[in-house]
């Protein structure tokens, strides 16, 4: 063998053979390994301190919960609280729920892998209709009965939260409490309930119920009547509203995988179908300076290259374009890109696109929702035909190539033509494209069928039927052919409907669906409109009669508890308005009487000072100061990839250490062009589960700090799991180590400790022949030494040959006659050869003086694991 790998210490073992149920055979383990940048834990804190425990559950997988910024807001507010601990759990993916379910295993949090049913209170957030089914679901995982009638003192306490607490009836069964409006506003108050309970409390579940009934905001199903009105709670000055400024760093790749910024809530459009636009309001704006203050101090706990400015409006925001530059004034050195949620037709403007693309352009959606103007007054979208046709030219004018259209069906009053304008819309943008570029265009559309919801003037108006909306969805897909189209399917949205105009009764075809097998519902590759089907029939519960159901504008709503502030002859108004194809201003031009106070109370928008945002940081990392470009050096960095962050797919490995980087403060070179990127490079791919005992990347970064210094500040920032052990100057062209390395030293580990008995019958073998989707290839080659180290350890060393590269799984099956993810492996070293013709490691000097000349055909595998 080449060489002994003295630095494989034995202090090592434990990080490099971290164990985890069945982690490696699940799809992306870095869902559930925690230890996350950022993350809290109070192990620390002396007993007792801690009084009350809160879960914050997301009732869908982690990719999603991991996106929403409002479980970011509590989880950051209940952490501040010296007496109270909150932690995160998720829905696991179908694979992990299976395991968990043969292996009797309970829901448990992230942090602390507490059980569910441990926590004094489990809080849900209510996103999305059809998430009701996970609730269920998560629920029955953590051994806790779905019907809050079933629970007892010996549960926890279970509530809900978020938009869809707005209809709260078809969740009141299952649900202690539901809290209507911002939950930022009321969850300290929740949780000092529960503090005095525990405390003081004559230990009977309902008088803690009694209790948090009289929280404003709160909706206790038990306590409250069918007269009850339960008044939401509201934010009303985002400036002092407390907002993390290091949220927690993912490891998985999700949804949103970018610092969010909260520059405005509420809209002052007066869109008719949506419900957001109603429950949110009045607008509240934050002052351009807190918004600038939160980005940067988000920027440099996390380490992201990406921030995102969201609201429900954020084109809509006085200060945008000044905001933008301020933004990039501060951060334009250090690449960090800005994007924006949705815009509306009329917000798109020069000054914000020339901004945004100044350092990189991110992806555009515009919403242009119905694509005729008597249809557009009918929801009131007040935009012209012209007007569109200006913001797309605007937007491939300033060099985009990519652009998303959303638009709804079935809107109220819609007609044919409303639906074939749809594509002569999008084809216009396309002849607009093609006058400013040759280049391809990437453009995508995606419809999805008009939802009635609560508390909005559409409230009393019913869906339109599922055969209309698969007609429809149909004729689309046909006449959009050449695009990128997505279209809801009309299942789903006739049961979002259902769900949020249902009354009580509804629960029965949420548990209903749920025992037949629902859940993650929201996810078409799970849903299964069968499930639901067989639902209806053992409910009694029709969701399409429900959904096209028309209310009479006095009829009695199973929502009528939830006071929004809204009057409900505002709503009446435009919902006749509507009809009427008459367009109301947006509130912030003249009032509209919709009953909410927004002038004067405190309650106003902010009318914030666009001069007055600073362009120029002077931050402790130097954020914005001018930068005088020195010539850059090329580093090679030796680490430790072990312990949890075994289980990170090499991608997320890269994201990770790219924003370790950015949390270290390194000042790093990008190459040039339209997508600019880091001149950052890395070895050879690593299996999802494999360690790595001496893994490499190569930087190309500023000369501003010592060697010395670079690994002190990124170890410290990478956390638990990988370690830099050396860094080492290389010449800038040299050699990058995926195209360098081609052999391999591998440690493999038996789980029960035996020797693998095909090993001696594997070695003396002439050839070992395996199928490969291109044909037959002979592994036994590829392994130049086995050496069984005794204990279940085989040591072997491995080689690419020519254009085949090496599978640990192909050699796990031959040698010990089960799949690689059964196995402890552990990649200690990797050698390439030097112009002598020698073997080398990549930090070694030979293999540091080698330079990349022209194209490498040996490593046409790039991008394996290995």
């Amino acid at each position: 063998m080449c060489g002994s790998i003295g630095f494989v210490a034995t202090a090592l073992a434990a990080m490099l053979h971290y164990k985890v149920m069945h982690l490696k055979d699940i799809q992306r383990p870095s869902r559930y390994i925690n230890h996350e940048i950022n993350a809290i834990y109070k192990d620390g804190v002396p007993h007792g301190q801690v009084q009350v425990r809160m879960a914050l559950a997301f009732p869908d997988i982690y990719d999603v919960g991991m996106s929403h910024l409002g479980m970011k807001i509590l989880y950051h507010i209940v952490n501040s609280l010296p007496w109270a601990q909150a932690e995160r759990a998720f829905h696991p993916w179908v694979d992990m729920e299976a395991a968990m379910r043969v292996d009797g295993k309970t829901l448990r949090s992230l942090e602390s892998q507490t059980p569910l049913a441990g926590f004094d209170v489990v809080g849900f957030s209510l996103q999305y209709e059809l998430s009701y089914t996970s609730v269920l679901n998560m629920l029955d995982l953590a051994d806790i009965p779905v019907r809050s009638a079933d629970r007892n003192n010996s549960h926890p306490l279970i509530i809900g939260g978020g938009p869809c607490t707005h209809n709260p009836a078809p969740m009141a069964p299952f649900l202690d409490a539901q809290l209507i409006g911002d939950g930022e506003d009321a969850i300290v108050e929740i949780l000092e309930v529960l503090r005095l309970y525990k405390r003081d409390g004559d230990g009977k579940r309902d008088s803690l119920l009694a209790a948090l009934a009289r929280v404003e905001g709160m909706y206790v199903p038990s306590v409250h009547g069918k007269g009850a009105r339960i008044k939401r709670r509201y934010i009303a000055d985002l400036d002092t509203a407390p907002v993390p400024v290091a949220p927690i760093v993912p490891y998985a790749e999700i949804i949103h995988d970018r610092v969010a910024v909260e520059v405005s809530r509420g809209c002052a459009m007066g869109c008719r179908y949506c419900q957001a636009g109603m429950i949110y309001r009045p607008v509240r704006e934050r002052s351009p300076e807190r918004v600038l203050e939160i980005a940067s101090e988000s920027i440099k706990n996390t380490g992201y290259s990406d921030v995102a400015f969201v609201s429900l409006s954020a084109g809509d925001y006085p200060c945008l374009p000044q905001l933008i530059k301020g933004f990039n004034n501060r951060f334009k050195d250090q690449r960090v890109a800005v994007s924006l949620p949705s815009l509306r037709v009329a917000a798109v403007n020069n000054e914000v696109l020339e901004e945004i693309r100044s350092v990189r352009k991110t992806g555009f959606t515009i919403a242009p929702e119905a694509a005729t103007e008597r249809l557009r007054a009918v929801i009131n979208k007040d935009f012209l035909d012209e007007d569109y046709e200006r913001a797309v030219d605007m937007l491939f004018k300033e060099g985009w190539q990519n652009l998303k259209l959303y638009f709804m069906l079935g809107l109220p009053t819609e007609t044919s033509r409303d639906i074939e304008a749809i594509p002569e819309m999008v084809t216009r943008a396309i002849k607009i494209a093609k006058r400013h570029s040759r280049r391809f265009m990437n453009m995508s559309v995606s419809v999805s069928p008009f939802v009635p919801k609560a508390h909005t003037p559409f409230q009393w108006h019913g869906q339109a039927s599922l055969e209309y909306m698969r007609e429809k969805k149909t004729y689309l897909m046909k006449n959009l052919r050449k695009i990128n189209f997505r279209g809801q399917d009309a299942e789903l949205s006739m049961l979002e409907a259902a769900f949020a105009r249902g009354g009580e009764e509804t629960a029965r075809l949420v548990e209903a669906a749920w025992r037949e097998g629902a859940r993650l519902d929201g996810w078409s590759e799970l849903f299964d409109y069968n499930i639901w089907q067989r639902a209806m029939e053992n409910s009694g519960i029709d969701a399409e009669v429900l959904a096209s159901k028309e209310f009479g504008l006095r009829d009695p709503l199973p929502w009528d508890m939830v006071d929004t502030g809204l009057r409900k002859e505002f709503l009446i108004k435009e919902y006749e308005s509507s009809l009427a194809g008459q367009k109301t201003k947006d509130c912030l031009s003249s009032c509209t009487a919709c009953g909410l106070k927004c002038r004067g109370e405190g309650q106003s928008a902010r009318k914030a000072d666009c001069g007055s945002i600073p362009t120029i940081s002077s931050g402790p990392s130097g954020q914005g100061r001018p930068h005088v470009p020195r010539t850059p050096i090329k580093v090679r960095a030796r680490f430790i990839k072990g312990g949890p962050l075994r289980m990170l797919g090499h991608r997320e490995l890269m994201n990770h250490i790219m924003r370790a980087m950015n949390r270290a403060g390194l000042k790093l070179e990008y190459s040039q062009g339209f997508h600019p990127s880091p001149k950052v490079s890395f070895g050879p791919p690593l299996g999802v589960g494999v360690a790595g005992a001496s893994e490499y990347f190569d930087m190309e970064i500023q000369p501003l700090l010592a060697l010395a210094e670079i690994k002190d500040r990124m170890n410290q920032a990478l956390g638990e799991g990988m370690e830099i052990l050396e860094l080492y100057p290389a010449a800038l062209k040299v050699k990058a180590v995926q195209s360098f390395a081609c052999r391999y030293l591998y440690e493999f580990m038996h789980p029960e400790g035996k020797s693998p008995e095909g090993l001696d019958k594997f070695v003396k073998m002439s050839e070992f022949v395996v199928q490969r989707e291109k044909g037959p290839v002979d592994v036994r080659p590829m392994v130049e030494s086995a050496e069984d180290l005794g204990g279940g350890r085989v040591q072997m060393m491995l080689v690419d040959l020519q254009d085949k590269n090496v599978r640990l799984d192909e050699i796990a099956r031959a040698v010990f006659e089960m799949p690689a993810s059964a196995l402890e492996i552990t990649r200690v070293a990797l050698y390439g050869k030097t112009p002598e013709g020698e073997w080398a490691m990549p930090h070694e000097p030979q293999a540091i003086a080698m330079t990349q000349k022209g194209k490498n055909s040996k490593n046409k595998g790039r991008g394996r694991r290995r």
